[in-house]
């Protein structure tokens, strides 16, 4: 990287600028993962900006054709996508299904597999369909693409398990009092290690995590030193679920839309190297905090604050002897 960094932690380096031009200075075939949400097409505009359908699709096609180039050849890019509405009318977009169709079409990733983010606390949107004329249901699930440079990505899907439930708890204990081994009328040939204990269950494509951690030291963290918190956050478990599947420790993780940098404190506690890139200074400034003790006074959180917003570089380290939230060993 040629360019300075707003503050270093042990793992992973965070960028003030133009993420396109950031990301095209990294080496080729350099990077395991891209995980990003970038800004959603909505018809309002928002704090954080929108284009419109068809500039958002070219300016989106555009950061593919480098990412494709700095993924290692069994890296993957993860996207996750909000669902839209046409302008003016209960009809949906389809944005995110062309952006996936020319992602493979014209910049050549292959779809290793497409997810669904169920938020169940999502407040129900779009107000005029949903609110107000009661036409739709409220949208409540994201896309997220799964993409990758070849058909054969890292991946290891034993380490994003899901917890047993309490019936199959139960078949694991004392699996004959609840099948008998034989091959199945659909085909399925349920043998003796149908109830063998593998550590938890296999996960599905859908993935159902509630965004509510309004609450966290991210946002308790802004309130202290009256910052502007991102509009758009998502939850650590989405990142953590493509962070832990597709990695291994030491590999290097990108965001290139970070906003609050939740990509970069997930990669930080599972000892991943990363990347973060964000345009706008206060939201860069403000995702510091996430990697400060909370221990730390008040006025040192301020002080660390203050001085990245100033434009200096800020090893995150010298503000403790344990400079991460997590405090990982070097």
């Amino acid at each position: 990287m040629y360019s300075t960094p707003a503050y270093n932690t042990i793992y992973g380096s965070s960028f003030c600028g133009d993420s396109l031009a950031l990301l095209s200075e990294l080496a080729d075939s350099s990077v395991s993962l891209v995980m990003t949400s970038p800004p959603f097409v909505l018809q309002r505009q928002k704090e954080y900006g929108n284009l419109d359908h068809d500039e958002y699709l070219d300016w989106m096609v555009s950061y593919g054709h480098v990412i494709k180039q700095k993924l290692r050849e069994d890296g993957s890019f993860v996207i996750d996508l909000g669902g839209a509405y046409q302008k003016g009318v209960p009809s949906r977009s389809l944005y995110n299904f062309r952006l996936l169709l020319r992602f493979v079409d014209e910049v050549g990733f292959h779809l290793a597999e497409d997810f669904y983010w169920f938020n169940p606390s999502k407040l129900p949107s779009p107000i005029e369909w949903v609110n107000k004329r009661k036409l739709r249901a409220k949208d409540a699930v994201n896309t997220v693409w799964w993409l990758s440079k070849t058909p054969w990505p890292k991946a290891d899907i034993t380490r994003v398990l899901a917890p047993y439930s309490e019936r199959m708890k139960r078949l694991i204990a004392d699996p004959e009092s609840f099948y008998t081994p034989k091959k199945r009328p659909s085909g399925h040939d349920i043998g003796s290690s149908f109830g063998t204990d593998n550590g938890g269950s296999l996960p599905s494509n859908l993935l159902s995590i509630p965004n509510t951690e309004s609450n966290g030291q991210y946002m308790a963290s802004c309130k202290l030193v009256n910052a502007s918190s991102h509009p758009a956050r998502f939850p650590a478990k989405l990142p953590a679920f493509f962070v832990d599947m597709l990695t291994d420790q030491n590999d290097l993780v990108v965001d290139i839309f970070a906003g609050s940098n939740t990509t970069g404190q997930v990669a930080e506690e599972s000892r991943r190297r990363w990347l973060a890139f964000e345009l706008d200074p206060k939201y860069v400034a403000a995702s510091a905090l996430r990697f400060l003790p909370s221990s730390l006074p008040d006025a040192t959180k301020l002080e660390a604050y203050r001085r990245i917003l100033a434009g200096e570089t800020v090893d995150l380290g010298g503000y403790s002897p344990s400079p991460t939230l997590f405090e990982i060993p070097a």
